[in-house]
């Protein structure tokens, strides 16, 4: 193993917690179940980039069949782009240990590009990164084969050589069909006795 290729959400920084989605339904002051069920429908085209941000919550409202005007579309997007912004410092200081021992580090991760925009503007933990495929820049999101394609190729390594890490079994499942070694997250700590493990 050369280099590991890091998922960002799950792993790296937190998944919404169930505060924040209250505060997005709150905000939506649509019914729950419906507002979840056209917020993860319509996900997709925006992590691949093809939306925007206001143009998103107008395909998710449009679902739910409510108006929306600018001011809500504007506090819909800054209460999504809140809900994604905590940080595990426990990950964090694993990617500092991996990058002092030479470890190539890359990152893989569905996410629309005013999140991007966020991390890059306020985590400079992201420079330890070789290579970002972040979906919004790429055009592919996982599980799709050609995210992982286009990590394989800027990383310039053969994919038995990349540890592919993500907290979910589909998206590590796509990896290992392509060759890549994948595992399952589940904590810092697991992933740093894993990690230890497999180092020469």
């Amino acid at each position: 193993m050369k280099a590991v290729l890091f998922d960002l959400f799950g792993v790296i920084a937190r998944t919404q917690s169930a505060a924040s989605q209250r505060v997005l339904e709150r905000t939506a002051g649509a019914d729950p179940d419906r507002f979840w069920e056209a917020y993860w429908s319509q996900r997709a085209p925006y992590d691949r980039g093809e939306l925007t941000g206001p143009a998103y919550w107008q395909k998710v409202f449009a679902q739910l069949g409510i108006p929306l005007g600018d001011r809500l579309t504007s506090d819909l997007v800054a209460a999504d782009l809140d809900s994604w912004s905590e940080v595990d410092q426990r990950t964090v200081d694993l990617l500092g240990l991996l990058a002092d021992r030479g470890t190539v580090l890359g990152l893989l991760s569905n996410i629309p590009e005013e999140l991007a925009a966020r991390y890059e503007a306020t985590q400079p933990w992201l420079e330890r990164f070789t290579v970002r495929g972040l979906s919004c820049r790429i055009g592919s999101a996982k599980p799709e084969p050609a995210a992982y394609q286009w990590c394989i190729r800027a990383l310039g390594l053969p994919p038995e050589e990349i540890l592919f890490v993500d907290d979910r079994a589909d998206n590590v499942r796509a990896a290992r069909e392509l060759g890549l070694q994948g595992h399952v997250f589940t904590s810092p700590e697991e992933l740093r006795a894993l990690l230890e493990a497999v180092s020469p």
